[in-house]
Order: structure tokens, then sequence, then C-alpha cells
């Protein structure tokens, strides 16, 4: 863990993640959520085709791993991000952060019933105290939203979006998905949901609009390649070296960002609720992460 090797994509992944959450906010203002979640995959697909060639990666693959590929493309770059971007129209970045970072509580249930992982007591422990500390967040969130306010709309979204993603996580974890270079996977995946969200956005949103602010393509840039085609590979590096448990503490450096951008730049207050909820949700998550690891 101390090696630079590790701490440096460490460091990389959690604090990227952490400011996306608050980038959305801004690809969501005046326009439509599924065509940004469009914009943003349109242009991180190519480029993670260019990645997988660069690394020397198969990208022709099977049957059976296009199929694996269109799943994982759904469930993650689709159900997840559109899960996402429409929770942000009623709910901060900051708390959507911080519920997503229980994303190991499905993963963990989810990996018991498919592909039967153990769950330790000491995890179950752990992640009832973030889930209590979540859950004061968000009865703050529910007290100070405007009366014209969906909180309990931004939460189900939310959660979906995290059901959506673990699905993916678990899912990909498969033989097959072992046995394809993880970046030629992604790269895939990402394909099919960028066609997958396009279709979606037709539907649901009409034709598609054109910001003239640059604001909006700078943050649809960062997203697309630094948030996704940089931290992509940087994240999934890191469990081979050592180790999903070790590897979801980024998770809590994320919270960290996010929640310090909510309060900067979305006008977040804290107060003797929020305060024990944050503590709480961090301690929960470091002890399930613990317990997680000692398996």
């Amino acid at each position: 863990m101390l090696n630079w090797r590790v701490i440096v994509p460490f460091a990389l992944t959690g604090t990227i993640w952490g400011s996306t959450w608050f980038v959305i906010t801004g690809q969501i203002d005046g326009v439509p959520a599924a065509w940004s979640v469009f914009y943003r995959f349109a242009l991180a697909t190519p480029a993670l085709f260019v990645l997988a060639l660069m690394m020397g990666n198969r990208l022709r693959l099977n049957r059976p791993e296009h199929l694996l590929a269109l799943g994982v493309g759904i469930a993650q770059f689709s159900g997840n991000f559109l899960f996402v971007y429409h929770s942000e129209l009623h709910i901060t970045s900051g708390i959507v952060a911080v519920m997503f970072a229980l994303l190991m509580v499905p993963n963990a249930l989810f990996a018991k019933v498919f592909i039967g992982e153990k769950v330790q007591g000491g995890f179950i422990g752990g992640s009832a105290v973030a889930i209590a500390g979540v859950a004061m967040l968000l009865v703050h969130e529910w007290r100070a939203a405007p009366l014209d306010g969906n909180v309990a709309l931004g939460i189900a979204l939310a959660i979906g979006g995290m059901l959506a993603a673990s699905i993916a996580n678990v899912v990909q974890a498969n033989p097959t998905g072992r046995r394809v270079p993880m970046v030629s996977l992604l790269a895939w995946a990402m394909l099919y949901g960028t066609i997958f969200d396009l279709g979606f956005a037709l539907l649901t949103a009409g034709p598609p609009p054109l910001p003239d602010k640059w604001q909006f393509w700078a943050g649809t840039a960062y997203l697309a390649l630094i948030g996704s085609v940089v931290t992509f590979p940087l994240h999934y590096n890191l469990v081979r070296q050592i180790g999903a448990g070790r590897t979801a503490y980024n998770g809590i450096v994320t919270v960290c960002v996010a929640m310090l951008l909510s309060t900067l730049f979305e006008g977040y207050r804290w107060n003797m609720l929020t305060a024990g909820g944050m503590a709480l949700a961090l301690l929960g998550m470091a002890l399930a992460l613990r317990s997680k690891q000692k398996r």
C-alpha cells in the first residue's frame, strides 16, 4: 500500500471520482440528463478503444463475451448513469456520492447469490453502521428540501443506479469476463451502453440539444476522458494489485472530496445531525471493508 505505484492511482481515482459527482450537476443544468449521459460516453468510447489498442489488448470478442459486454454496458453505462444523472436533479451531489459509497453492500449480497462468496459478520455490522449514518444524512436532506423538491424520487433513483452498478460489477467477474482484457471488455460495454443511451434519449427527451456554453462541453470532456477513460483502467488495475477490499477504500476518499465540493459550491450546510451521520457512514464503511479484507 505504501508503494507509489499504488498510492498515486489510489489517490487519483478517489479524488477524480469525488469531483465527478459535482461536475455532473453542471451537465444537467438546462440540458436533458439523458443527452448529457450520451454525450459523455459518445466521447469516451472511441478513446477507450484507442487505449485498448495502445495496450496491445485484443478487441475481437466471441459471442458469449459480446453478450457479457452487452449486459455490463446496459447496467453500468446506461442504467447506472441514467439513474445517477436524474437523481441529482432532486438531491445534492454529495449525498448521492455517500449513497454510492454503500455499493459494497449490494456487491456482497449479489456476490453471495450469484458466485457463492461468503459474507462475514463484521462486514454486516459495519454496513449497518454505515447505513445508519447515510440515513441520518438523508433525513437532513428531506428536512432541508424546498417545497417543490422531490427528495424521495432522488433517493429512489440513486438506489436504482447503485443496484445497476452492482449488477455490472458482479456479472463482469464471471469466468467469461475474466478471459477478456479489462479495457477491451469496458470498451465494448461502453459502446453498447452508448447505443442504448442514444435510443433512450431520443425516446424520452426528443432531438439532441446543442448547448452553446463552453462550460458544458468542458465538463463533458472531463467526465469522459478523466472521469471514465483514465479512472476505470486505474481502478481495475488496483483491484488486481492489492485486492478488491483494499481498493474499495478509495470510496472513502471519493465521499470526502464529494462532500467538500458540495459544501463549497452547492451550499450544503452541516449541523449535528449531518456531522454525526457522516462520521457514522465513514466509520461503518471502514469497519465493513476491513472485515471484507480479512476474509
